[in-house]
């Protein structure tokens, strides 16, 4: 794989939200591939990030983490300048959509404020790529049938997903008009180890586990299409080398399956009841469906996943099964909220 030529052989890349899910599954998979690479990983350490998660990247001499808020365009000037740095990957973000009912007010100062404080840093200090983690949510909602592609228009339908749109637009308005080299990754639901309990697979095995009711909205009948995060995090790598400045690229697995059917998978797994389902109202603007045709990165950067969704769930449930001490943790594993679980967001 060649480096893209967009930023110098061996960068400087500033990872923000690297303590979360993705982001932190994402250095895992990049130090130990380049190690002529500096990462810089500026996370605030929200409820969802968590220091744990990237414990074992302090070994590593080409990586630095800095605790701090993309809001904050001091720090974020100051983190930029000190390092040098030639690209910046945006992980940083609010992601769950019940919250995002409850506290939109967060998620735009976030989502979008964050994201131009990023943005006007890239400009003042010539970045040579802004890469954007986003989400299929910014499409809308699909019927039984067809898919997004990176041409589908925007069409949010709660307060999260309108926040990452926002960003989006952003990014293409900087590009436009000050020549910002980017890219936007948009990927469907993501799963995998080390997930905040909040989403629906961690919700589901923690429960099941500990005999609790599993709270699932409306009937279960939303549809999603499933990635490992491992597939996400490769993809995000080819685009990073790869990918054409200003494009989209959409990740999908086509494997799409039914709330519920996930909710039943992980219950055989694991021996438990099917009785631990319990059915709660469904969420103002529930999205029927997501689906990404993920047909431009597999034939412009020869990117497939690699992973069937059985087996990526198989290793996730195991998972957690054998780190019951991380979720299980005070303060950083349990979830405790009046804000109703069953939903899966990305980040």
């Amino acid at each position: 794989m060649q480096v893209n030529r967009r930023f110098k052989d061996n960068p400087a890349i500033l990872v923000t939200g690297g303590a979360g899910f993705v982001g932190g599954n994402f250095l895992r998979l990049m130090l130990p591939k380049y190690p002529s690479y500096r990462f810089i990983n500026l996370d605030k350490l929200t409820y969802s990030g968590n220091i744990q998660n990237i414990a074992a990247l302090s070994d590593y001499d080409h990586y630095t983490f800095i605790q701090g808020d993309i809001c904050d365009r001091d720090l974020v000037d100051a983190v930029i300048r000190e390092y040098q740095i030639d690209v910046i990957i945006n992980f940083a973000g609010e992601s769950h959509v019940d919250r995002s009912i409850v506290d939109p007010v967060t998620f735009v100062a976030t989502n979008i404020n964050g994201t131009q404080s990023l943005l006007d840093a890239a400009i003042r200090y010539d970045i040579g790529l802004f890469l954007q983690i986003s989400t299929d949510e910014v499409y809308g909602s699909l019927d039984d049938t067809g898919y997004f592609t990176e041409n589908s228009p925007i069409a949010p339908n709660n307060p999260y997903s309108a926040s990452k749109a926002g960003a989006d637009m952003l990014i293409h308005s900087y590009s436009n008009t000050y020549g910002l080299p980017f890219n936007i990754v948009r990927f469907g639901n993501t799963y995998g180890p080390a997930q905040h309990p909040e989403k629906l697979i961690p919700m589901v095995i923690m429960n099941a586990l500990q005999d609790r009711k599993i709270p699932i909205h409306g009937e279960g009948l939303s549809i999603r299409d499933w990635v490992y995060v491992r597939d996400n995090n490769t993809a995000i790598d080819r685009v990073l080398h790869l990918g054409r400045s200003g494009e989209v690229y959409n990740i999908g697995s086509h494997q799409e399956v039914k709330t519920i059917d996930v909710t039943h998978f992980i219950l055989d797994m694991l021996g438990k009841p099917r009785s631990l389902i319990e059915f709660i109202p469904d969420r103002p603007g529930q999205d029927y469906r997501y689906a990404n045709n993920p047909a431009k990165i597999m034939n412009e950067l020869g990117w497939r996943p690699e992973y069937r969704f059985t087996e990526g769930l198989k290793q996730t449930v195991e998972w957690y099964v054998e780190h019951a001490e991380w979720w299980q943790e005070p303060n950083s594993r349990s979830y405790e909220s009046n804000i109703p679980m069953g939903s899966q967001q990305i980040i």
